[in-house]
């Protein structure tokens, strides 16, 4: 009785308050959905995330890249001070929260700066983050708390490849090239390469001053985000989609015009560089990604079947990320694609995921109406050892081996499969099972124990 009149109380308690607001996070909560902004992947889909990620693991073996494998949670700080406290990431989409020791604990919003402290943790690149090369790539889900829209979840999954230690151009090539050659075995077509420069701490200083007098002699045109953000980092204000912002940006300042000696070396390598590999890429001196850890090369992949959201890959160079984490000189390139992203342009594009994964074999047990039980245990039984010779097999779906679908209900369900292995009480008798080939119908009789040897074959 007590509990009752608690929980009639604490109802009472919600509806009176729930003119406050104090509650409208609870209105229209059903327990039986996902939260706005994540879903499931359904069986129908994620074999095609498998294919793509199989994908993925080949073409970064080639490329010498190893995987690993990053915690979904971080320290605040680790993001707050390596992703930059003027990115919309950080100003406003971190899922933050506090542990019960009082840390304030962040969901990964991206995977570059755990990489970097992984690899600088565990001595990847050498005892002080210099010596050695490490190329690295991972995938996995991502938080951020944005507004879901078509390809974008407050749950997200990226595939992440990252190249540690190396400074030079040819290292930001590679990995434009590895992105490149990942979508071509994908089947992906229409897709752009779009490449900027975003200078380094010695030459952005400049250029930053540049931007910060001429967008503040058109201030009056500018929204409230970028007004907000001029002071901070008036290099946002390039990358502002609305139509106000985006008509003054493209009257901006080139930064190919303020970049130091180094910076505009690097850059003309690595044009040649993607020229050499006969990479087609267009410069946008608008691009600056949204991470304020970029140095030099910006790069991304845009496909003309998004619209507005248009971008499958994104990345770039990030010499001192490592440095403002509190680590040593450790220089960067990487980039990070969308799984969503991804499979949505192939399916748009017809790209093929090959065959959808299916039972080789589908054990049948002729019981009809429970005649026969024993076929059902024998069903079971050899069931079990074709999946421990490696053979993909599936039987009936009854809970118990007394279960008695029928042998036409069986036999459909076994449709998608190239084999059906039949037992029945003429097959029992005779310790035989009627192995037939659903391509071509032709059925012929083997003994209980050869089936595994007659598949294979």
């Amino acid at each position: 009785m007590a509990l009752k009149r608690g929980l009639g109380q604490s109802l009472k308690f919600l509806k009176k308050n729930k003119k406050y607001g104090w509650v409208s996070a609870m209105e229209d909560i059903d327990s039986r959905k996902a939260p706005r902004g994540v879903r499931d992947i359904l069986p129908a889909e994620s074999w095609k995330w498998a294919y793509v990620l199989n994908v993925a693991a080949g073409v970064t073996a080639h490329f010498g890249y190893s995987e690993i494998h990053l915690p979904v949670f971080e320290h605040t700080e680790l993001f707050t001070r390596g992703v930059g406290d003027t990115t919309d990431i950080v100003e406003k989409e971190m899922y933050t929260f506090t542990d019960r020791g009082g840390r304030s604990l962040t969901l990964r919003p991206e995977a570059t700066a755990g990489m970097v402290r992984a690899a600088l943790e565990h001595g990847l690149c050498g005892d002080r983050g210099q010596g050695r090369a490490s190329k690295l790539w991972c995938w996995g889900p991502m938080f951020r708390y944005e507004r879901p829209q078509k390809g974008r979840y407050r749950q997200f999954f990226q595939i992440d490849v990252e190249c540690l230690g190396l400074p030079g151009p040819a290292a930001d090539v590679e990995v434009i090239a590895l992105s490149a050659e990942m979508f071509r075995r994908l089947g992906l077509k229409n897709l752009e390469v779009v490449v900027n420069s975003v200078g380094c701490p010695q030459c952005r200083p400049q250029y930053r001053k540049v931007l910060f007098d001429y967008f503040m002699s058109r201030k009056g045109g500018l929204c409230e985000t970028c007004l907000g953000r001029l002071e901070r980092n008036p290099l946002r204000a390039l990358d502002c989609k609305k139509p106000e912002c985006s008509s003054i940006a493209d009257d901006a300042p080139s930064v190919y015009e303020h970049l130091c000696e180094e910076c505009a070396a690097h850059f003309e390598e690595v044009k040649a560089g993607l020229t050499r590999l006969s990479f087609p890429h267009r410069l946008d001196k608008r691009l600056v990604r949204g991470l304020d850890y970029y140095t030099k090369t910006a790069y991304e992949v845009l496909s003309g079947d998004l619209g507005a959201q248009n971008a499958v890959c994104g990345g770039g160079r990030y010499d001192n990320l490592s440095e403002s984490i509190g680590g040593p000189h450790l220089p960067g390139v990487g980039f990070a694609a969308g799984m969503d992203r991804i499979v949505m342009v192939m399916e748009q594009q017809g790209a093929s995921f090959r065959e959808k994964p299916q039972s080789q074999v589908y054990v049948v047990a002729q019981d009809d109406a429970g005649s026969c039980p024993e076929a059902r245990g024998a069903a079971q039984v050899l069931t079990h050892r074709l999946r421990t010779k490696g053979i993909a097999a599936e039987q009936d779906g009854g809970d118990s081996v007394h279960a008695a679908r029928s042998f036409k209900a069986q036999m459909k369900s076994a449709a998608g499969a190239a084999w059906a292995c039949i037992i029945g009480p003429e097959e029992l008798a005779k310790n035989l099972v009627a192995l037939k080939n659903l391509r071509t119908g032709e059925q012929i009789h083997v003994p209980f124990e050869d089936v595994e040897s007659h598949l294979k074959t």
